[in-house]
């Protein structure tokens, strides 16, 4: 990462926005802003905690390990998200990775700071407790789809589920450029069973992949694919 200039105006990102005004000062200070190349680590699995990140431009995966050489992409991180949250623990260490998208900048508060702006700030105080029970929420969810959806339903959902985050661009794609070996690991399989689904999918009309561009062309068949599911 590399620290650039301050591009937050403190009035449009969503920690500038939940903080109330006479701490804005304070915040101009102590904030950090990085840029983060595409395909770079802010931070790894196992790192030591020193701060928490909020995604001003770009887009980022946040993945754990996953058996020897394979890992598992635990969510995704836009604009106004938040990064790193879970170093806020008993455990000082980051338990999952974040990995640059694309081209990306976020604001860094150290932890003794944000800490502090918690206990002050109460809007974003309890903007935090709800953003940790959907965390929770998506957790259990996806614990529950690993155990008991089929590879071809969790697959159908990830990309759902890539469409309901990231929406699409003027052409109709999903706004996010994604590699199939990421989709492997959103999903939790390998990428070879990946390319078996894909192409059925394409045989099926209900997709297209262009590059590291998704087309979905049939929302309701891939709807119906995790349906038929029992769960």
């Amino acid at each position: 990462m590399r620290e650039c200039g301050n591009v937050c105006d403190l009035k449009t990102c969503l920690l500038c926005k939940l903080c109330l005004p006479e701490w804005l000062p304070a915040l101009a200070v102590q904030k950090r802003n990085f840029e983060v190349k595409k395909g770079e680590m802010i931070f790894k699995e196992g790192d030591a905690v020193h701060g928490i990140y909020f995604v001003y431009t770009g887009s980022f995966k946040i993945h754990k390990r996953w058996d020897k050489d394979k890992e598992l992409i635990i969510r995704f991180a836009r604009p106004s998200d938040i990064i790193g949250h879970m170093g806020l623990g008993k455990r000082l260490l980051y338990p999952v990775s974040a990995t640059a998208l694309e081209p990306s900048v976020v604001c860094y508060l150290d932890m003794a700071f944000f800490e502090a702006t918690l206990k002050v700030n109460t809007e974003l105080a309890y903007m935090m407790i709800r953003f940790l029970a959907n965390e929770l929420d998506n957790s259990h969810r996806s614990m529950r789809d690993l155990a008991h959806m089929s590879v071809k339903a969790r697959i159908a959902q990830a990309f759902i589920s890539l469409h309901e985050q990231f929406g699409i661009d003027e052409q109709g794609f999903i706004d996010v450029e994604i590699s199939r070996q990421d989709i492997s690991s959103f999903a939790g399989t390998t990428y070879e069973t990946l390319f078996k689904v894909l192409n059925e999918f394409a045989k099926l009309n209900i997709l297209t992949l262009t590059g590291r561009k998704i087309l979905i062309t049939d929302h309701l068949k891939l709807q119906e694919i995790v349906n038929r599911d029992p769960i």
